[in-house]
Formats: C-alpha cells, sequence, structure tokens
C-alpha cells in the first residue's frame, strides 16, 4: 500500500447572471412613519447573505443606519418581479434595483424634510446617523424619523421608491451568431492537495488554496464564509455526493442526511483565500457576487489532483474509490505524474 500526494489545478471564468429578456429584477422601498424603511424583494435567501447585503445597499443610497433598514423577501405573489435566486445574479442584479428604489425613496424623503426646514431640497444631506442636515450649516436639521412622521400626518406623503434593473439584449451578429450574453465576468483560480491510497482508492483532501475575484467584496465576512462553504459543497460534488444508481426512483436511495453520503466537519480541511477587489462598472458599489462561482473550480482541480497522483483521469462524477481503482487496475497501478 502506498499513499501518493497530487495537486491539481483549475480555474474559472463565470458569468453573472443570465441576459435573457434583460434578466430584470425590481425592488420596492418606503418608510415606517417612525422613520424606518421597508425593502421588498422577491429574490430569496438561500443563505448566500441576500438580505445582509441589499440591507447594506439600500441604507447606503438611502442615507440612514443600517440598523433602520429591514428587508422583506416575500413571494412571487406579493412582492415585486424578480427571475430568481440563480446564476450568481443576485448581488448584481437586486443590489441595483435597491439603489434604484432606495435612491427614489432617498429623494422623496429630502423633499419632505426640504419642506419642513425651509429650504430647497438639493441644500440637504444626510449623515448616515439618522439626521437630515443643510449643507454646510450642521446645526439646521431634523431627523429621519421625525420628517417621516411628518410626510405621512401633516404633508400627506410617503416616503417610497420604485427600481428596477434591467440589461438591453444584446443584438446577435447574423453572420456569426455572437453576442453578449451577459454584462460582467466574476474569476477564481483553485488549487488541491490531496492524497489517494492506491490499496483502497480513498481520498483524502489536504488543503484547498484559492483566489477569487469578486468585484467588491460588499460584506467581507459572507464572501469568506460562503467561498468556504461551496468548496466544501465542490469537495461532496466531486468526491461524495450521488443520485445514482436509482434517479429518478427513490425506493432504494437514500431517504435521509444519515443515509446520504457526504463529507463531515471532520473532512474539512484548511482553506486559504485570496480575494482579489476588481470593482465592475455596472455593480453595485462594484461588487458582483461569488455565488455558484465558490464549488465550480473545485471538482475539476480534485480531478486533476487524483490525475495528478495516481494517474487515473477519472470522467465522470463523484470519483468513488471504486473508480479509482477500476482505473489503477486499467493502467497496471499507480503512475504518478510528479509536480513542476
Amino acid at each position: 500500500m502506498t499513499v501518493h500526494k497530487g495537486r491539481g489545478f483549475a480555474c474559472i471564468n463565470y458569468p453573472i447572471g443570465m441576459n435573457l429578456g434583460g434578466d430584470p429584477a425590481q425592488a420596492l422601498v418606503h418608510s415606517t412613519p417612525d422613520g424606518k424603511f421597508r425593502v421588498s424583494l422577491s429574490a430569496i435567501d438561500l443563505g448566500q447573505g441576500m438580505k445582509s447585503v441589499t440591507r447594506q445597499i439600500a441604507a447606503e443610497a438611502l442615507g440612514v443606519p443600517i440598523a433602520d433598514v429591514y428587508v422583506d423577501t416575500a413571494d412571487s405573489d406579493t412582492g415585486p418581479h424578480d427571475m430568481g435566486s440563480f446564476a450568481s445574479r443576485g448581488t448584481h442584479r437586486m443590489g441595483n434595483a435597491v439603489i434604484r428604489a432606495a435612491t427614489e425613496a432617498r429623494h422623496a424623503m429630502l423633499e419632505a424634510a426640504a419642506e419642513e426646514l425651509e429650504v430647497n431640497a438639493t441644500d440637504l444631506d444626510t449623515d448616515g446617523r439618522g439626521n437630515i442636515h443643510v449643507k454646510g450649516a450642521p446645526g439646521r436639521s431634523i431627523t429621519v424619523e421625525a420628517t417621516a412622521a411628518a410626510a405621512q400626518f401633516r404633508q400627506g406623503k410617503t416616503l417610497a421608491g420604485r427600481g428596477i434593473f434591467l440589461i438591453p439584449p444584446s443584438d446577435a451578429d447574423p453572420d456569426t451568431g455572437e453576442m453578449t450574453p451577459v454584462t460582467c465576468f466574476a474569476h477564481a483560480a483553485l488549487v488541491v492537495d490531496l492524497e489517494v491510497d492506491d490499496e483502497t482508492g480513498e481520498v483524502r483532501v489536504a488543503q484547498i488554496n484559492s483566489a477569487y475575484e469578486v468585484g467588491r467584496a460588499l460584506n467581507e465576512k459572507l464572501v469568506e464564509q460562503q467561498l468556504i462553504g461551496g468548496a466544501w459543497m465542490g469537495v461532496s460534488h466531486a468526491l461524495y455526493e450521488t443520485t445514482e444508481p436509482y434517479y429518478p426512483d427513490r425506493r432504494h436511495g437514500p431517504a435521509d442526511f444519515v443515509s446520504y453520503l457526504q463529507p463531515g466537519p471532520g473532512d474539512v480541511v484548511d482553506h486559504h483565500i485570496a480575494v482579489l477587489e476588481r470593482p465592475a462598472e455596472d455593480a453595485p458599489f462594484g461588487g458582483k457576487g461569488p455565488g455558484e462561482m465558490c464549488a465550480n473550480p473545485v471538482l475539476p482541480a480534485v480531478a486533476n489532483a487524483i490525475y495528478n497522483a495516481v494517474g487515473v483521469r477519472c470522467d465522470s462524477l463523484p470519483i468513488t474509490p471504486e473508480k479509482i481503482l477500476r482505473g489503477l487496475r486499467a493502467n497496471g497501478g499507480a503512475h504518478p505524474q510528479g509536480r513542476r
């Protein structure tokens, strides 16, 4: 028995969203009488941090404390239209829609404050702490709470905004069919170090090193957690998870996570991440979001590392010990490829 070490590399160029019919996203923002703001979306938070990021974006665009912003991800019956939480589009598409809605609501808020302070709305600014003041004269101010109350009960106004982000569909070249399906791409490169036991075919991931270009990390901790979790989703797809051979007949398949094979906490290893920020021009505050890109490069990197370790090239997932052993038998044993 010999344990062989291998290293695999993979990189990815990942499109953000799907420009089919413009890939529209809509958002609504309105103030309550006490100066709190509610953001209404139909973009569902799948655990990627949608509520946190859109809350940050709305607070920044409104110029109010983040504690005064609430995000309601309703559903397609009661919320504004959205294409869905897929294709890494959430931060980019919905973030842009939220900025537009919050900007319109901010304009209404400043107009109401201007009426109370008897100045022009263009002379006002927010301090991000819940106050609206005259530019150059911070002493002349009114709170957002007082502004919302005045608008609601004295002026008869609503502090609200609507926003939609829509990408004009790309024209296709009549001769080549060439078009621009998306407006921006995210990028990643990933290296996996692992060990392969040539007697059992078992694989043990030892370490992951990666670099992700995400535009701008609007919430650094959320990005880091998503990248780490996504990488282990990729490892799980590469080495463990499968619905075969029974799919779509589930009568003999796993019924719960006790019998469904996947890595556990004891399998998690060090993952060193470098987040590269290259703000995108058409993204909300430059952020594109990592999304599905977290997991995708892991699969080919694991396959390449196994080939590097023992010379077995697997072209179907998951790469089980049985497949590795069959490959070793066909090759007449392990043939490590060496490292450059």
